[in-house]
């Protein structure tokens, strides 16, 4: 009977260890996939806003082109003249018609010109600025230096892909990233049964110097 029961404690012993593994595990999940929805909403209000722009510029457009549309030419008084008149005035009739529609076509073309200046607003806006975005040597070792307890290759991945969705990171690529970090003094490494963890080491300023020397290994 002892031995029944303790096989029976050690059975349940390692399915509350299983089944807490698992909730972790699902917790962390939970979190990720809110984290992209949320991602996904705020660059669907962004598409949401630009619509609205661009319909406003096309209304816009429409209704100053409407205007800026010459009116059909005045008609130039017509002057009785008499039955004998000379062969030229029928000539200066079309020459005055034909320098009337020259202006109409000016017009019309500086009207263009002045409806086309709006459209250059939203490229001024959107224009993405200049700035150098961090390595991802840097961005790993800044994520170490937040954290208080040690991370796994596979959790610094996750937590920097979050934070940077619009970087490709890769678990591979981070865990090769940590060990080039390691072999430097940047990071120290931990082992716990089969799993790896990450952590920055004591001394900041000789990590501090072998960071150049990490991200070269990394490039490479």
């Amino acid at each position: 009977m002892p031995e029944h029961t303790a096989s029976v404690t050690e059975l349940t012993s390692h399915y509350v260890n299983q089944v807490a593994g698992d909730l972790e595990q699902n917790v962390k999940q939970q979190e990720r996939i809110t984290a992209e929805i949320t991602a996904l909403q705020e660059q669907l209000a962004t598409l949401q806003r630009d619509h609205t722009v661009l319909v406003n510029m096309q209304q816009a457009l429409g209704i100053a082109a409407s205007v800026g549309t010459p009116t059909a030419e005045p008609e130039s008084p017509v002057v009785p003249s008499p039955r004998k008149k000379s062969a030229a005035e029928p000539a200066k009739r079309r020459t005055a018609k034909a320098a009337t529609g020259e202006q109409s076509q000016t017009k019309k073309r500086s009207a263009k010109k002045t409806v086309a200046k709006p459209a250059a607003k939203p490229a001024a806006k959107k224009a993405p600025a200049n700035t150098a975005q961090p390595t991802l040597v840097e961005l790993v070792r800044g994520h170490l230096a937040e954290q208080r307890e040690p991370r796994s290759a596979a959790e610094v991945a996750e937590a920097l892909g979050q934070d940077h969705p619009d970087r490709e990171i890769q678990t591979k690529v981070v865990r090769t990233t940590l060990e080039n970090l390691v072999a430097r003094n940047g990071a120290q490494r931990t082992k716990q049964g089969s799993s790896v963890f990450y952590t920055v080491p004591n001394s900041p300023e000789s990590a501090a110097a072998s960071e150049d020397q990490a991200e070269q290994a990394a490039a490479g």
